[in-house]
């Protein structure tokens, strides 16, 4: 508390003479960082009537940075040339922190960047450096937490100003250009500041170290002394989820909605535990509302970004490659919790989906779709009904109309003049109460909307699409690769296996460079050293990948990015991983993540690679290391628990404990295939898989790299199966049945 009182009165000082410019924290708006507000953000602006200068910029390749490379800003990318300028001028630095979706950091681009008065000032009083926070998440994270510290919000674009040794003394988001409306403007606080550089250094250097040190505790791994992890604490967070749970249309909390996957994952461990119908229903319950609501792309497949309402009708239309990745594994569990065939669609359209539009043709994932297409968001994506029903027809163009809620007047409220009339599609009725209202048999209605959402889609594809950011990201990556994987073991679609091993490839040929790796790739060229994130996520995507095929490279290659972490992120003094290594000199300070927000936390994901990993290899390096997180998270977990979902979840893998899963046999022959079939028909989350072909050339490697395979053989002959606990294992069986026994699953079929 007296580190935050110092800080505050520190800011304040610096606050009082900005406020003699007009000049406060205030008058700003911009992305969201949290998840309570609204977010706004649509495709980057047309570089058409762009200048054909250039900047430094020109020569990166992140999407983001290459929109600015024509600005009469004279912007540096991250690096040693532009923070050795700022230390050789004495100049402060303008840092801006965006992403290429991110609408309002392309309004301030045409507002302030491309204007050449601003531009001119910025040019002769600061060293400008534009960063793209999906390149470099850990400087986001740093100055971000250093904007909510002194704004009590934060969002893109992040504006921040830096001294010479990469302080932050003053930041905020979006600034319009010139005052207005009582609101500073950007001239104005550029002017401010750099009068305050020249004539109030003392006060900022004081606010700069207050704010720095302040910073520094927020971001660091917030522990408590290790305690042991119960099951209740995953029983205290599922209550924590009901309280703020909606039974009207599924999802917690009130608008805007996020699609919260490990909430819905944990939901389902739990209800595996307790059998409780409400633990399962509040679960499959709000993934039904969400895929049926207009968050969900019912032509092309995928989920948008979120939803702005309660009702997961109007989305914000940005596609994000790490949300679908995270959506599809928990409908695959829900699928093979229920056996509830929506639920397998939806997988099946999503995968679709990314392998159609967002497969790089080498094999990796682009990042993004744009929420907007020419200017306007959503306009890919929403229809009139005269449109609907001029391509469909009367007939089909009725029935599809009342199936996904289409209106003459529109099906939203829309406060831009262009929505006007127009319909996001979304399901209110099922098909056999809309089959029974158009006296139509179920099989005649599947049908036309079947072939009506063929022509439609035909339609939409000629329309301008969203701007893509192409660039490719290891750690999201990481997750989709485990998405397909996982596809493929409970769908048996072998397109998925072989995209998720092609995505793999990339990455283990493309994106490792004597032996770092590296985390953004474009345009024939990988750059920037990974961080906890990128190794973290590929362990867990590569023991998947594993699980799904059996190939030892896999496993291997697994186990060389846990070794990786050990040795280049953990903390030996007081544990946990830090987000970046050592290497990594241009930061500020180097921090500790390990709360789950919209993607799960690298220490999460790092835990739950180690648990996994000591089950396969017998690592009881890696064990120790993944229980040390769990327990040092222990007063996080409590007393946050909506933070730490994914962890949650990870606490429950080492609580259950998991099931060592050992198969004998050739991994093509119908016995093994029946086995696995058994296997992924049914919802077991916790369990590792390892397979040993006795006949294989490379038996002996395989039973030396996974001891759980060690003296396991062919039951007279045949295929067996070794259900085992700790490696002291049952009986060997042979049968499906006798295999499902041995898991303890006395009721195969299917929960309703």
């Amino acid at each position: 508390m007296q580190a935050r009182n110092e800080l505050t009165i520190g800011f304040a000082v610096l606050t009082a003479f900005l406020a003699l410019a007009g000049v406060g924290d205030k008058a700003q708006t911009g992305e969201p960082h949290n998840a309570g507000v609204k977010e706004k953000t649509v495709a980057a602006a047309s570089q058409a009537t762009k200048p054909q200068r250039t900047n430094r910029l020109e020569h990166e390749t992140s999407p983001y940075l290459l929109q600015h490379a024509h600005n009469p800003v004279d912007w540096y990318p991250w690096g040693e040339e532009a923070l050795k300028r700022a230390r050789d001028e004495d100049k402060p630095i303008f840092l801006s922190i965006g992403y290429s979706a991110c609408h309002w950091c392309h309004v301030m681009e045409r507002e302030s960047f491309e204007d050449e008065q601003i531009a001119e000032y910025l040019n002769a009083h600061f060293v400008s450096i534009k960063v793209d926070r999906e390149e470099r998440p850990d400087l986001d994270e740093i100055y971000m937490t250093a904007v909510q510290i002194m704004t009590g919000s934060g969002g893109w674009p992040m504006t921040v100003f830096l001294t010479p040794d990469l302080k932050p003394f003053y930041g905020g988001t979006y600034f319009p250009p010139r005052d207005a409306f009582g609101r500073p403007g950007f001239m104005s606080l550029l002017t401010s500041i750099a009068q305050s550089w020249d004539a109030r250094r003392p006060e900022i250097a004081r606010s700069a170290d207050q704010l720095t040190q302040y910073v520094r505790q927020s971001v660091s791994m917030r522990t408590g002394a290790a305690t042991d992890v119960t099951s209740a604490l995953i029983e205290q967070a599922t209550k924590d989820l009901a309280e703020t749970y909606d039974p009207r249309d599924g999802g917690f909390g009130g608008a805007p909605k996020f699609p919260s996957s490990p909430a819905i994952a944990l939901l389902l461990r739990q209800y595996v535990h307790t059998k409780e119908p409400r633990v399962l229903d509040m679960a499959t319950f709000t993934l039904k509302k969400m895929c049926e609501g207009g968050m969900y792309d019912h032509l092309g497949g995928g989920f948008h970004r979120y939803s702005v309402d309660a009702q997961w009708l109007v989305p914000h239309f940005e596609k994000m490659l790490y949300d679908n990745a995270q959506l599809v594994q928990v409908y695959l569990e829900a699928y093979q919790l229920t056996d509830d065939p929506l639920f397998a669609r939806v997988v099946r359209e999503t995968l679709d989906y990314e392998l159609r539009e967002m497969q790089d043709p080498r094999g990796a994932f682009h990042s993004t779709e744009d929420a907007d297409s020419e200017g306007q968001e959503g306009k890919f994506y929403i229809w009139t009904m005269a449109e609907l029903m001029s391509i469909l027809g009367e007939d089909d163009g009725k029935a599809f109309c009342s199936y996904y809620g289409v209106r003459s007047n529109g099906n939203f409220d829309s406060h831009e003049h262009y929505h006007e009339g127009t319909n996001i599609l979304h399901v209110t009725r099922s098909r056999e109460d809309v089959a029974a209202a158009l006296s139509m048999s179920i099989d005649d209605l599947n049908a036309c909307l079947a072939r009506s959402a063929a022509k439609l889609l035909a339609v939409r594809s000629k329309r301008v699409r969203p701007g893509l950011d192409d660039k490719v990201l290891t750690s999201w990556n990481g997750l989709m690769i485990s998405a397909l994987a996982q596809g493929y073991q409970v769908l048996g679609e072998v397109r998925y296996r072989e995209a998720a091993e092609r995505a793999a490839d990339f990455v283990l040929t493309q994106m490792l460079k004597d032996g770092v790796l590296l985390r953004t790739y474009r345009n024939g060229e990988s750059r920037v050293p990974g961080y906890l994130d990128d190794y973290a996520f590929m362990a867990v995507a590569l023991t998947d990948l594993y699980e799904a095929t059996f190939d030892l490279r896999w496993l291997e290659a697994a186990d060389a990015f846990a070794k990786t972490l050990l040795d280049q992120f953990w903390d030996p003094n007081g544990g946990g991983f830090f987000f970046t290594t050592a290497d990594h000199r241009d930061v500020l300070l180097r921090t500790k993540p390990t709360y789950d927000g919209a993607e799960p936390s690298g220490n999460s994901m790092a835990a739950f690679a180690l648990l996994r990993l000591a089950k396969l290899t017998d690592n009881k390096t890696y064990a120790g290391k993944g229980e040390e997180i769990l327990r040092s998270n222990h007063v996080n977990m409590e007393s946050a628990s909506r933070g730490y979902l994914k962890l949650l979840c990870v606490a429950d893998f080492y609580l259950s404990p998991a099931k060592e899963i050992a198969i004998v046999g050739e991994s093509g022959s119908e016995p093994v295939q029946s086995f696995l079939r058994t296997l992924h028909g049914e919802y077991i989350p916790n369990k590792v898989i390892a397979l040993l072909d006795p006949a294989s050339t490379d038996a002996a490697r395989v039973e030396a790299r996974v001891p759980l395979l060690a003296a396991k053989a062919l039951v007279g002959g045949e295929p067996a199966v070794y259900v085992c606990k700790d490696y002291a294992c049952q009986q060997p069986v042979t049968t499906g049945e006798g295999l499902l026994k041995a898991l303890g699953i006395t009721e195969p079929k299917k929960a309703s």
